[in-house]
């Protein structure tokens, strides 16, 4: 598996791979629109990542900074034949090296109140719950769970291997 940054004309497969995840159909992540995900992540100081294994597209992820202390994790989704093999936790990585390499102090996720199955994949990756309310929650959709993870500045990291994946790991 590598991973890579998202470019425009990736936007398509990063949807594809959002809407196989089978988020719960009364989330608003089923509302997201490719012409969403292009203002997401192609924002002055977005991105994402793709991961891809086998020539296929197995999961996403998005960030975007949220002030100069917070860079927001997004969008994170794997393909459900390839959950259980680190596809997540990598993807989650990688944003939380970026939030490094740009000094940013910690990375900060919503959780959908439909998809609170996925908690402990990231307590098991040192995010704790928090009472901090979501900028960017749907206001059509119930409050979601804020989670943070304080991370410290690298001086750099090149070539950085993926970890190998862990049974743990989801989604």
């Amino acid at each position: 598996m590598t991973l890579r940054p998202v470019n425009p004309d990736d936007i398509p497969a990063f949807h594809a791979v959002m809407m196989a995840a089978g988020m719960d159909p009364r989330s608003s992540w089923v509302r997201t629109t490719p012409a969403d995900l292009e203002r997401s992540l192609l924002a002055p100081g977005s991105g994402g990542f793709l991961a891809v294994g086998a020539g296929e597209v197995l999961g996403c992820v998005g960030y975007r900074p949220d002030g100069d202390r917070t860079l927001t994790l997004n969008k994170l989704a794997t393909v459900p034949q390839a959950r259980r093999l680190g596809v997540g936790r990598a993807l989650v990585r990688e944003v939380e090296h970026v939030a490094r390499m740009g000094g940013y102090g910690r990375v900060l996720l919503a959780v959908s109140q439909f998809n609170l199955d996925v908690l402990p994949f990231y307590d098991r990756l040192g995010y704790t719950v928090t009472d901090e309310l979501y900028a960017h929650a749907h206001p059509d959709s119930p409050a979601p769970v804020v989670l943070v993870k304080a991370v410290r500045a690298e001086e750099s990291a090149p070539d950085r291997p993926i970890p190998p994946p862990s049974d743990k790991d989801a989604p």
